[in-house]
């Protein structure tokens, strides 16, 4: 890979080009999460919903366009999701998907140990071991993917110039 191919704008490399086996080993293992959620039972919107969660506390720009659109694809409301970032203040989302919101945030900010109890305890009286679990590596695979985003500084592109979700 030359420098050209992978230079950004911004000076940074498109680490997934530059290190294609790693990318290749995290798209894997994302795959493997997609297929651990659904056979615990998370549909397709808690998924999105825990994907760009975990994207807004990030601030990842380009994880945030692409999983809003999944969102909408997979029948998700824009006001759900304009309102996502204020969900505990909100009855718009059920009980389960706020378990899975409080795991999601007490996944991607680790130094809050009460909030993560707390949000651990929730997920236990709503929901299975195995929706934790799954929850619980969604959140975690989207912190991974949010990283590679945002030090390669990947471009969000014009919805008009994408293709559909």
């Amino acid at each position: 890979m030359t420098e050209a191919a992978t230079a950004t704008r911004a000076g940074r490399i498109f680490i997934d080009k530059q290190s294609p086996a790693a990318y290749q080993a995290l798209t894997s293992a994302a795959e493997t999460v997609r297929a651990v959620a659904a056979e615990a039972g998370l549909d397709r919107i808690l998924v999105e919903l825990v994907n760009l969660r975990v994207s807004q506390l990030n601030g990842c720009a380009y994880c945030l366009s692409l999983h809003t659109r999944a969102a909408l694809h997979a029948g998700e409301t824009t006001q759900r999701l304009g309102v996502l970032p204020a969900w505990r203040d909100t009855e718009l989302f059920t009980p389960r998907e706020r378990a899975a919101l409080a795991l999601a945030e007490a996944t991607t900010y680790l130094t809050d140990a009460t909030a993560q109890e707390a949000a651990y305890a929730e997920a236990g009286l709503i929901l299975t071991d195995d929706e934790i679990s799954a929850v619980t590596w969604v959140a975690i695979t989207m912190n991974a993917f949010n990283r590679v985003s945002i030090m390669s500084k990947h471009p969000v592109r014009s919805a008009s110039k994408l293709p559909p979700a």
